[in-house]
């Protein structure tokens, strides 16, 4: 005979109802969290882990983790852990201080900004500013590249190696 497991009985307050009512609603919430709050609500309604995985199309096993992490962190619980890895070197006020010069200012020598350039101003590495300037849209991209036509009467540059 099979043993029964027993649930843990998951209660929300009215303010984390509404809170995982949002972010199981919200468009711009990442999938993943959406998910993460349809468990919760799902197992607060008092349904089994079986029920709540075969309504949503997911393993039980998924729905017991999260009902675990609810009930030990709260709704801090279902937010990513951090991931191993270095930690970032580059904060985000350097980062948009790049894209600010990079966007609204020219090179003193040049017609417009390469990255060992914009390397060197910042005192970041070349590879750190091409991983920065992909980050910037691709719309505004196109606002500093240059237009060969306009530079024209300009004489070719020489670049020491």
């Amino acid at each position: 005979m099979m043993s029964k497991l027993r649930l843990s009985i998951v209660d929300v307050t009215a303010s984390e109802r509404v809170e995982l009512e949002s972010l199981a609603s919200r468009r711009k919430t990442a999938q993943a969290l959406a998910m993460r709050a349809r468990i919760v609500l799902g197992c607060a309604s008092g349904r089994r882990n079986k029920e709540v995985a075969g309504q949503l199309g997911i393993d039980p096993v998924t729905v017991s983790k999260w009902r675990r992490r609810l009930l030990a962190d709260r709704l801090d619980g279902l937010r990513d852990e951090p991931r191993s890895g270095a930690p970032r070197t580059v904060d985000d006020a350097r980062i948009e201080a790049v894209i600010t010069q990079t966007l609204e200012s020219l090179p003193s020598d040049a017609t417009h900004w390469s990255s060992p350039g914009m390397a060197r101003t910042s005192g970041l590495s070349t590879s750190t500013v091409q991983r920065i300037w992909l980050r910037i849209p691709r719309s505004s991209r196109a606002a500093f590249r240059c237009d060969r036509a306009q530079y024209s009467d300009l004489k070719p540059r020489t670049v020491p190696m």
